[in-house]
């Protein structure tokens, strides 16, 4: 009985989204035997291609020269260098990769080498695609001749896409690979473009150094002339400020710091002087000859007066004491002692106008010092002034002298560059010729067309089968279906034996024998009944049978989705199989429309279903049977279509047939109209017991199958199960080659 997968996919309308295809393992595993044909033709179609190719295609020799970037060459003369240039930019090396393969360093090649006067590259000598490319091109229009420039052109690019340049892994070495029809010319470009790049590279080199020198030459005169203005224009603003330099900073500042210093010595001086004369006025109203006085003013001439004064004052005291003050010896002692008084007085003033003079000079000269710190205090704040702008100037010329010394600095290293130019690459690898193609590679291409002729057939197979959305296999019906498929029908071919004789369906009383030759398609398990189509309707008959165990089964209703799916030939043989094993069998046309099994078993018939509906009494009248099988046929004779035949088939007459005839016969097989064209076998659904599904192996649709069924639930109740039919014998080998090779050895096709 028919259960679908899924209630909502089983009711899906047609031209929504309809049915699901899972790729599993077995699926392709079918898909793969079915349509291994097709893998190995696109196999063997793209290895021809392969195969062509080589045969036509032009060896290749490819040459490599290896070239490494090396900046310790550039440390010889530069030891700044040898400590900041250790590692090279990734960027620097990606970039010589595109230099190599710049048009100019090529061009240059080709000049040196004239490849414009080889064939291989001035198209004199072209391939025949290129041959036909420029033929096809021709007839567009033509420009003429081609150029010089245009062959130079030409032969720039072809070499530039015969060169490849690549960096090796993460290293400083570039591989320079060059193709070439020839082995020899190969190697020589290779090297030819290899020693350019190194040329060039110390010429740029040698053309930027001597740029930079020029430039730096000319800009280390421009900073002369302004250093040298910028000097001038110091010296000049001291001159015109008074401001000059010495060993200890400027004369301003040296001047006002050696006249601090004497106004500070010149004021001790005064004071000194002014307290030398305070004690000598300060002493003068005293006694002249006490010691103090002597000892503080320290004089010779005073001390030597004051002895004398000492020893007359002794005198006088002895001669008083001896022979009196009176006395003219006395006298004359005193006299004497106020004499040396007034020495020592004299002296003491003089002393004092000494001190006195000293002091006027000491003030004198500490008034001089003080006008003249203030007058250098003034012309030191001018002179401030004038410094923050002469600082400025100073600034500026020791900045321009800095960096007149720095550009001279680097001429010199670039005139020295310039005259030891070295490159930061070497060739360490030259190219030599090489001893086999490098293209086409014979194994690879083999190889790599055998992979991809696996994978195009792979995806052409997959494609047909997924794209077609039809059933080939029994696994497919069950899947869609929800129900056993009974069995695969090979595809029959109209056979007519010779020397036998037609085969008639008669009248039940008749015993003449009248009508056409029926050795067709209907009677094929007659004539072959040990090949595969019989046994395959014989395991439909067993599935009948073991139904049957369980319940009543006798009428059979055998139906397809569409027209043309060969359900009559199904149904004609199927009814033949059962009565050749003795039972009693009815076979009932009930394609009102088509008639189509009336036409093959009897096509003299007059009378039929429709009369038998009519007087059921009269039910044997109408029935042919098969002299040869015994299986009995009603018939469907109708003069033109009918508008009602679904009513007629659900009809009470069709009822009461049914049951008459169930009793008189074992089993019924009616063969309906399709069920999606009209609805006859819906409408017979509910008179039937059982219904066999009857699929075009490899054209009826999943989307036909699946809207056929969810249009009637009562066909879907009856579902016994259903058959693949018309299948493509070959295919079926191939689908069943996993069975073995003696699996049909059962069968026997012809007979």
């Amino acid at each position: 009985m028919y259960q679908p997968r899924d209630q909502f996919q089983a009711l899906k309308k047609y031209g929504i989204e309809i049915g699901t295809t899972t790729l599993s393992v077995e699926r392709a595993i079918d898909i793969v035997r079915r349509q291994w044909p097709l893998i190995a033709s696109v196999v063997a179609g793209t290895l021809a291609l392969v195969v062509i190719y080589l045969l036509v295609s032009t060896p290749m020799y490819t040459a490599n020269a290896r070239i490494l970037m090396d900046t310790r060459q550039t440390q010889v003369l530069d030891k700044e260098t040898a400590i900041n240039s250790n590692l090279i930019d990734t960027g620097f090396v990606d970039s010589q990769v595109e230099i190599i393969g710049s048009e100019d360093l090529i061009q240059s090649i080709v000049r040196r080498l004239r490849l414009t006067e080889d064939p291989e590259f001035n198209g004199s000598d072209p391939g025949i695609v290129a041959i036909i490319i420029g033929k096809t091109l021709s007839l567009f229009g033509s420009d003429g001749p081609p150029s010089k420039e245009r062959i130079e052109r030409a032969a720039v690019e072809a070499v530039q896409k015969n060169l490849k340049v690549e960096r090796v892994l993460t290293t400083y070495v570039l591989s320079l690979n060059y193709r070439s029809k020839d082995a020899d010319k190969a190697a020589r470009i290779a090297n030819a473009i290899a020693d350019a790049y190194i040329v060039g590279a110390l010429e740029a080199k040698y053309q930027s150094t001597k740029r930079a020198g020029e430039w730096l030459q000319q800009r280390s005169a421009e900073l002369r002339e302004q250093a040298t203005a910028s000097d001038r224009a110091v010296q000049t603003f001291k001159t015109e400020n008074n401001i000059v330099g010495t060993s200890r900073g400027l004369m301003t500042e040296q001047q006002l710091s050696d006249v601090n210093t004497q106004l500070i010595q010149a004021r001790a001086a005064t004071a000194e002087a002014k307290a030398r004369l305070d004690r000598i006025e300060a002493i003068s109203d005293k006694d002249l000859a006490q010691p103090t006085v002597t000892d503080a003013l320290n004089n010779s001439v005073i001390t030597r007066l004051r002895a004398q004064y000492l020893d007359l004052a002794g005198q006088y005291a002895d001669w008083s004491a001896r022979y009196g003050k009176t006395h003219q010896a006395s006298i004359n002692l005193n006299n004497r002692m106020e004499e040396l008084r007034k020495a020592i007085a004299d002296e003491v003033r003089r002393i004092a106008d000494a001190y006195r003079s000293d002091y006027a000079i000491a003030k004198s000269r500490e008034a001089s010092l003080e006008e003249n710190m203030k007058g250098l205090v003034a012309q030191a704040g001018n002179t401030g002034q004038a410094q923050v702008r002469l600082r400025d100037l100073e600034s500026a010329a020791d900045t321009y002298r800095n960096l007149y010394n720095n550009f001279l600095e680097k001429l010199q290293h670039a005139t020295q560059n310039q005259s030891f130019p070295i490159s930061e690459a070497r060739i360490i690898g030259t190219a030599v010729k090489p001893d086999k193609k490098s293209s086409p590679k014979t194994l690879l291409a083999l190889v790599g067309g055998l992979v991809g002729g696996l994978c195009f057939g792979f995806g052409a197979a997959f494609s047909k089968e997924l794209m077609s959305d039809v059933l080939r296999s029994p696994g497919e019906v069950e899947d869609e279906l929800g129900v056993k498929c009974l069995g695969v029908l090979p595809d029959l071919h109209p056979q007519k034996p010779a020397g036998k004789k037609a085969r008639l369906l008669l009248p039940i009383d008749s015993s003449a024998a009248k009508g056409k030759d029926d050795s067709s398609l209907s009677h094929y398990v007659v004539d072959h009944p040990f090949s595969r189509y019989a046994e395959t309707l014989r395991n439909i008959k067993v599935s009948i049978d073991v139904a049957r165990l369980t319940r009543d089964v006798r009428v059979i209703g055998i139906v397809s989705s569409l027209p043309k799916e060969g359900k009559t030939t199904v149904a004609a043989n199927f009814g033949h199989l059962i009565a050749l094993t003795g039972h009693r069998t009815l076979l009932i046309d009930g394609d009102l429309h088509t008639r189509s099994l009336t036409r093959e078993l009897a096509p003299n018939a007059k009378t039929g279903l429709l009369e038998a509906l009519r007087d059921p009494q009269s039910l044997g009248q109408h029935i042919k049977r098969s002299k040869e099988t015994g299986l009995d046929f009603l018939p469907s004779f109708v003069v033109s279509r009918m508008v009602n035949s679904a009513d007629v088939m659900a009809s009470k007459a069709m009822t009461d047939m049914l049951a008459t005839v169930r009793d008189s016969y074992d089993y019924i097989i009616i063969d309906l109209a399709p069920v999606m064209p009209v609805t006859d076998a819906k409408a017979i659904s509910h008179l039937l017991d059982a219904m066999v599904y009857v699929i075009e192996w490899g054209r009826t649709t999943r989307s036909a199958l699946q809207e056929s069924l969810a249009s009637s639930e009562a066909i879907q109740k009856k579902l016994l199960g259903a058959v693949l039919n018309r299948a493509n014998p070959k295919m079926l080998k191939r689908i069943e080659a996993y069975k073995g090779s003696h699996y049909n050895s059962y069968y026997v096709e012809g007979a």
